[in-house]
């Protein structure tokens, strides 16, 4: 959940406690849009599996809908690194953000379709086509709400990383209360106990809405920042770049439908032309530019196993808390395993400014962790969250429940390790790349993050995989087999992540040595 900042020119305008006032239009902007896309996320690898892979045993039914769950969230971050071309060249941003807003609204209401044919296209067509209108949505707006707050602060100003402080809290308020409202709403319009989540997907739309309402409501305070390039104000662009998407998005539905590894293949291919193009550069750098090179290749590696493991909220970690907890109560109320989504965003909000205050106080004493260090600290504590959910399989109940308490262990842990990582991950990629090269690395970490979020997908389908194996000879299901299938594969978790994170520590004063006083 953690933005890149891109230089700015800035401008005089008001004030809201000391900030500049389109910070906090900007900031309700992204809250909403990010209501939308965990409210979604929560709910969605739940109703695929619900609503399309039905006819099959459940944990197959949870294993192809895990596989669709990657290959959308990959192609979420993948579609990224076009959006800020679009804004440059054609739209400016503030065009650009909500014309992305209204595709991705548009593809929220697409996800609400029912079942039978509508116009000669099924349910299945429709959903998968609403997901690629998402795609291509966040694509145009996601990367460019954070530039444009960049944009609000002159190069050099102050008060700058506390207006993306300002703002980072805002995605994470977002990301807070969407999966509790979208859940609960979808609870609420149900029928027999059972939610219909396409009216969770229709909330996070109206959120969606309501987000692009308030940013045209108070565009005005951005001043002049945002606006369209020099020739391309009138409405052509705007239709251009409307074609361009409505033409994009069969392709992505496309390719999002072929095979479950169609999105990997692409994934894969783009992840070692860019690895390999960045160090044929190096040989051609001198020694400290050269060396520098190598450091960002491995951290652009390093970003995508980290993903694998964390990415497993949204998808493995979904179905455990829907199906294997012991649930939170209170009295006659248990708490929905979507709730637990919104756990990493309410402990970021609450951890965020004590690490804030950490590392400066850490740095005064001459004792604050390399960057290499805080990425190995990353993956330690991705390793340890598993560990947690491992000891609460290993006192599953003879049901294959497990108490929810190690599921919030998990998070907590896992939480520690991403604010490690996450916030200084893009910063220090695009500081050790040539200046020449900073927008291709942008886009390299954004490659990273979609490679990882596909290979989440494909481990959690493995866990679903082998949770459908646990069964006795009578064919029975086995519920504490069922259980400690998942335990298997996430033990593998906390070998990857012990195992990467120990060697980046241990690696870490050489990789430092190797960035030359980059910081």
């Amino acid at each position: 959940m953690s933005q890149s900042t891109t230089p700015a020119q800035g401008h005089e305008g008001p004030t809201l406690l000391g900030h500049p006032t389109g910070l906090f239009v900007l900031f309700f902007a992204e809250l909403w849009e990010r209501f939308c896309y965990y409210g979604m996320r929560a709910l969605l690898a739940l109703y695929i599996a619900q609503a399309f892979f039905s006819e099959m045993q459940p944990e197959a039914a949870q294993g192809a809908a895990s596989a669709s769950y990657g290959g959308f969230t990959a192609m979420v971050y993948a579609l990224g690194i076009f959006g800020g071309s679009v804004a440059d060249r054609i739209l400016g941003y503030r065009r650009t953000i909500i014309l992305g807003g209204l595709f991705i609204a548009a593809g929220e209401f697409f996800l609400m379709v029912p079942k039978g044919d509508h116009f000669g296209f099924g349910q299945k067509e429709i959903f998968f086509f609403g997901l690629a209108l998402l795609i291509v949505g966040n694509g145009l707006f996601k990367p460019n709400i954070s530039s444009l707050v960049g944009k609000l602060y002159k190069q050099g100003d102050p008060r700058r990383d506390g207006g993306f402080t300002i703002f980072y809290m805002g995605i994470n308020i977002g990301a807070a209360i969407a999966p509790i409202a979208c859940q609960a709403f979808a609870a609420y319009m149900g029928t027999d106990g059972h939610p219909d989540y396409r009216y969770g997907f229709a909330l996070a739309g109206a959120g969606m809405l309501f987000g692009l309402l308030c940013f045209w409501t108070f565009i005005k305070v951005l001043g002049v920042e945002g606006l369209p390039p020099k020739g391309k104000e009138g409405f052509g662009p705007i239709l251009m770049v409307v074609l361009g998407g409505i033409i994009v998005a069969p392709a992505v539905y496309k390719l999002l439908s072929l095979t479950e590894n169609a999105v990997g293949y692409v994934l894969y291919a783009c992840f070692a032309v860019i690895a390999g193009f960045l160090i044929f550069v190096a040989f051609k750098e001198e020694k400290a530019q050269r060396e520098r090179i190598f450091v960002l290749v491995l951290l652009l590696f390093l970003n995508c196993v980290f993903w694998v493991g964390f990415e497993q909220a949204g998808n493995s970690l979904n179905f455990f808390a829907e199906k294997q907890l012991v649930p939170f109560a209170v009295g006659d109320w248990t708490m929905p395993g979507p709730w637990w989504q919104s756990v990493n965003a309410v402990l970021i909000v609450a951890f965020g400014p004590i690490f804030s205050w950490l590392w400066v106080a850490l740095d005064k004493k001459n004792v604050n962790p390399s960057i290499p260090a805080k990425f190995g600290l990353g993956f330690c504590g991705m390793g340890l969250g598993f560990l947690v959910i491992n000891q609460g399989i290993s006192s599953a109940s003879a049901q294959g429940l497990v108490m929810w308490y190690f599921l919030l262990g998990l998070y907590v842990v896992h939480t520690l390790g991403e604010l490690c990582l996450s916030p200084v991950g893009l910063s220090m990629v695009t500081k050790l790349a040539p200046a020449r090269m900073t927008g291709m690395v942008m886009g390299a970490w954004f490659i990273s993050i979609a490679t990882g979020n596909f290979i989440a997908g494909k481990v959690s389908s493995l866990a679903a995989e082998e949770a459908g194996k646990a069964v006795d000879a009578l064919g029975t299901v086995d519920a504490l087999g069922k259980v400690q299938a998942y335990g298997h594969v996430f033990q593998y978790m906390v070998y990857l992540g012990l195992g990467v994170g120990i060697s980046v520590i241990l690696l870490s004063r050489l990789m430092n040595k190797w960035m030359h006083g980059v910081k």
